[in-house]
């Protein structure tokens, strides 16, 4: 507990004194001498380039850490090397480490020496040997170089020398070039606040940050700065939260719908019944998985590949990194290029024993209750209908009745009072329920009535009827069935006309009794007068009797109208409601299956939603960008390296459902309320099938976007899923099993990207390098038609034409480690190589060293347990037949990336042959 109330006091102190000095900086001129950085406009960015050469007889191997502490001991950039003994016994590496706002002018530079057997327990017992220096002393220096000692802990034993030096990046000439051209690397655990790449927008889409420095050489003699960094994402974690919410919001709004229908048939009550079941298990297993969520640290962004299988991590995706690489080349700024790497979005805790989501769907979709017709929309639309029936309903009869008791005050201003009241009820009533969907939902009533299935009773209930009740009904009861609607709105209107004629013959009687009699009727009056006198109100109360009786009939037979057009409109619209209920539980198969399928869309979700929000970031400044996501969204190509055998067969099958269903997402950019972590945050809103995911800017950001984007514009999502097993599986598959599957997949991810590109040209045709895609896509077409075994080159040609069109990178293998990691190193050495000059002669050193950091301990050093060895999915047997150039061929040849021995002796190939060998043993053993 002291230590770590030490911590926190040294991490108080370290908050309190970024702060004065940021403060004092704003105020104060620092000799460039003490700022240790060179100063103007046209400052060259400077090099410590740290050489290590030890002398220690105990290992073969040893681990070389270089670390810089500020004088807070909070460790700022750190590298670390496993090394082996070189011919002379000695052991030699290079670290080089770029001098910028990272680096405090107090800080300091160790270098520490371990063994590399002992690589967990970084321990005095471990290091065998250690050195500091002062980064202010050296860059003082007047010589650009000095020698150090690296002495054992105890200060006695000198076990090697360490040479560090400055290296200017730009600007150098041939005949002044750097001795050592070998790569160099850099670890950058923090940033700077202030940089543009630690900005909020930045922090709300990535977390635990872990940078990596190269330094190349191109073709003309010059240097490239590559800066390569690789993220966790908080949305790991926050969406797939959302989505639970949303899933459990979504199915208990349907129970209750489905509850609120009323009285049904016995066969309509029982689909109800199942259509609730399903709803409420999927309830409470989400609500189960998200309290398990929830339990877990408030901090927590990552899911490590060995919880793949755990159930209450079902909807987090596996691995989830956002691979960024940064190029820096002579006279030009940085360059950017992402690639999204995760598992493969598929669901490991059910595994694969029956296969994947597709063949799943297929064998246990409930067909005869998918077909129903009725889309989203319409079944909001009958909700809104039923909503409206019930509350016009009681309006139009308590007018009618209100009609009938004013008729008894034989009152004709009060009477055509109330009958304009009732006529506009009515009009209101006629304009909500007269829609052509209860047209609709009648006729597939009909239908299903004629099959057996159902007929509308004259209750308004959904009742069913056997085939054998249906045999003589008229070939025509459709028609009739539409006939008889219409002719209810026809006798409703006609009703309320005649009420109204039957009101204005009343006032107009009523008027003429009213009027002056002439003189010879006065003189008849006063005899008969006297004849009355006793009963006063007996003319009053037999007229008033006389409207009543006149108008009651009239207002039954329009009472009797409506309720009619309600009892038939409710019966459709109820059958609308329901079978979209069905349509969404029952019918979408069992409960597992709809989870299953739930949480591959949530791995997918939370990856494509890091890459659109890392591509928006970098395009706020690119009106092109911009207006072609008005135009035709975003493309997202989804690069999978699973092969066609066993699991991962199973996995593919997730993984085209889950990419398929991610094409009913869409982006909407709203303004965020601060800059704060949270408010930054994208938010998820929508049911299955319609989601739209918020991404909120800053106010300064969001104000510079076009007016659509301003107004909530929709940015739609194209998906296309490239797939080629590269791994010893897919030559089994290749050879005796079938690989149809990732062909259909690719042919129509081709197809769709094909017409996602010919929209983008008809939409901006003068886009910059569209015309160049027109070519890519004739290349792809080839190769994929070609169906060479391991045909990569359908990968890259599908990379770059997403690079082309702005779109999303993401890639997949089983757990986003070995196939991926080499994967996306290939990838960056070829861009670097395309677009940016990288010599031959470096390629390979690039390639060697990337690879290197990532596969020494699982693809990036730090993020996973130490194996003990580097791995590869790629065979090496066989290499693939898209590459064929020499330059691409020795990335497969190096001995470091060969499966072991020991994996390769329990393959079905030698199994085979094992098994052949030991049959002709035996035959000749008997003969």
């Amino acid at each position: 507990m002291n230590s770590l109330r030490r911590g926190f006091a040294n991490l108080q102190t370290l908050m309190d004194s970024r702060a004065s000095r940021s403060e004092q900086n704003n105020n104060l001129e620092t000799p460039a001498a003490d700022r240790g950085a060179p100063t103007g406009p046209n400052s060259s960015q400077q090099l410590l380039h740290v050489e290590c050469q030890v002398a220690v007889a105990v290992t073969t191997k040893v681990k070389i850490h270089v670390s810089t502490v500020d004088p807070y001991d909070v460790r700022k950039l750190c590298s670390t090397q496993i090394v082996k003994r070189s011919e002379d016994g000695e052991f030699r590496a290079s670290v080089c480490c770029s001098i910028d706002s990272k680096l405090q002018r107090h800080s300091r530079m160790e270098v520490r020496l371990y063994r590399e057997d002992d690589l967990r327990s970084h321990s005095s017992r471990s290091c065998l040997g250690f050195t500091s220096f002062s980064i202010r002393d050296l860059l003082r220096s007047k010589e650009p170089r000095c020698s150090l000692k690296l002495r054992t802990m105890d200060g006695v034993n000198e076990v090697g020398d360490v040479t560090v030096s400055r290296l200017q990046l730009e600007e150098e000439t041939e005949d002044k070039r750097p001795e050592n051209k070998s790569a160099v690397l850099c670890d950058a655990l923090h940033g700077s606040v202030q940089d543009k790449e630690n900005s909020p927008m930045m922090r709300a889409a990535l977390c635990s940050q872990v940078c990596k420095l190269y330094r190349f050489q191109t073709e003309d003699h010059r240097w490239l700065l590559v800066r390569e960094q690789m993220s966790e994402t908080p949305l790991s974690f926050s969406l797939p939260k959302q989505l639970l919410s949303a899933l459990i919001r979504e199915h208990t709004d349907r129970v209750a719908e489905v509850k609120a229908l009323g009285d049904l048939s016995p066969h309509w009550d029982g689909l109800r019944h199942d259509a609730v079941t399903h709803s409420l298990q999927l309830i409470g297993c989400y609500q189960q998985t998200q309290a398990e969520l929830h339990c877990l640290s408030t901090a927590s962004c990552f899911k490590a590949s060995s919880s793949k299988s755990d159930r209450h991590l079902q909807f987090i995706p596996t691995n989830l990194h956002s691979q960024r690489m940064e190029v820096t080349g002579p006279g030009s700024s940085g360059v950017w290029y992402e690639v999204i790497t995760f598992g493969a979005p598929a669901d490991h805790h059910q595994a694969f024993k029956h296969g994947g989501l597709k063949r799943l769907l297929i064998k246990h979709t409930d067909h005869t209750h998918s077909s129903a017709p009725f889309s989203r929309d319409e079944s909001c639309r009958a909700k809104r209908l039923l909503a409206a029936a019930a509350q016009l309903q009681p309006l139009v009869f308590g007018l009618a009745e209100q009609l009938l008791s004013v008729s008894m005050e034989v009152d004709p201003n009060r009477l055509q009072d109330v009958l304009d009241d009732l006529r506009e009820q009515t009009s209101l009533f006629i304009q909500a329920l007269n829609d052509d969907l209860v047209k609709v939902a009648l006729q597939d009533m009909n239908s299903r009535a004629g099959s057996g299935s159902s007929h509308l009773h004259g209750n308004g209930l959904l009742c069913e009827v056997s085939p054998g009740d249906q045999e003589g009904a008229p070939q025509d009861d459709t028609q009739n069935r539409e006939e008889e609607w219409d002719r209810t709105w026809v006798n409703v209107g006609k009703s309320l006309d005649c009420i109204t004629a039957m009101v204005e013959r009343l006032q107009e009687r009523q008027r003429h009794l009213q009027e002056q009699p002439s003189p010879e009727q006065q003189e008849s009056t006063k005899e008969t007068k006297s004849q009355h006198t006793a009963s006063p109100s007996s003319f009053s109360s037999s007229s008033s009797s006389s409207w009543q009786e006149q108008l009651l009939p009239l207002v039954v037979t329009l009472r009797d109208c409506v309720r009619e057009a309600v009892t038939t409109a409710r019966a459709a619209m109820t059958f609308v409601v329901l079978q979209g209920a069905v349509a969404a539980t029952v019918a979408r198969g069992p409960t597992q299956i709809v989870q299953r399928r739930h949480a591959v869309f949530s791995q997918g979700l939370s990856a494509i939603v890091c890459g659109f929000m890392l591509k928006l970031f970098g395009g706020l400044e690119d009106p092109e960008f911009l207006q072609q996501l008005l135009s035709v969204g975003i493309l997202a190509q989804f690069e999978g390296l699973l092969s066609t055998y066993g699991e991962e067969l199973g996995m593919l099958e997730d993984m085209e459902v889950g990419v398929a269903d991610l094409s009913s997402l869409a982006f909407a950019i709203t303004e965020a309320q601060s800059e704060r972590p949270d408010d930054l945050q994208p938010t998820l809103t929508g049911a299955w099938g319609d989601f739209v995911v918020e991404v909120p800017l800053p106010s300064e950001s969001f104000r510079s976007l076009p007016e659509e984007l301003k107004a909530g514009r929709l940015i739609r999502v194209e998906p296309v899923l490239f797939n080629i097993g590269i791994n010893q599986h897919q030559s089994l598959a290749e050879r005796f099993g079938d690989s149809s599957l990732q062909e259909r997949v690719n042919q129509q991810s081709c197809e769709r990207l094909r017409a996602y590109c010919n929209k983008l040209r008809e939409k901006l045709p003068n886009m910059a390098g569209i015309q160049s895609l027109l070519d890519l896509l004739s290349s792809l077409d080839r190769s994929i038609e070609a169906k060479k075994r391991k045909n990569v080159e359908v990968l890259w040609l599908a990379a770059s034409v997403c690079r082309k069109v702005n779109g999303v990178r993401l890639t997949s293998c089983k757990s986003a480690k070995d196939r991926t990691a080499m994967s996306v190193t290939l990838e960056q050495c070829m861009i670097l190589r395309e677009q940016h000059t990288l010599s031959q002669q470096q390629f390979s050193s690039a390639l060697d060293n990337m690879r290197r950091s990532r596969l020494s301990g699982g693809q990036m050093l730090g993020c996973y347990a130490h194996s003990g060895f580097s791995v590869s999915g790629f065979d090496p047997a066989e290499c693939p037949s898209g590459l064929q150039s020499p330059w691409i061929q020795m990335c497969f040849h190096s001995r470091r990336h060969f499966y072991p021995v020991a994996f390769l002796l329990v393959t079905s190939h030698l199994l085979v042959l094992w098994l052949i060998f030991s049959l002709v043993i035996l035959l000749a053993k008997y003969q």
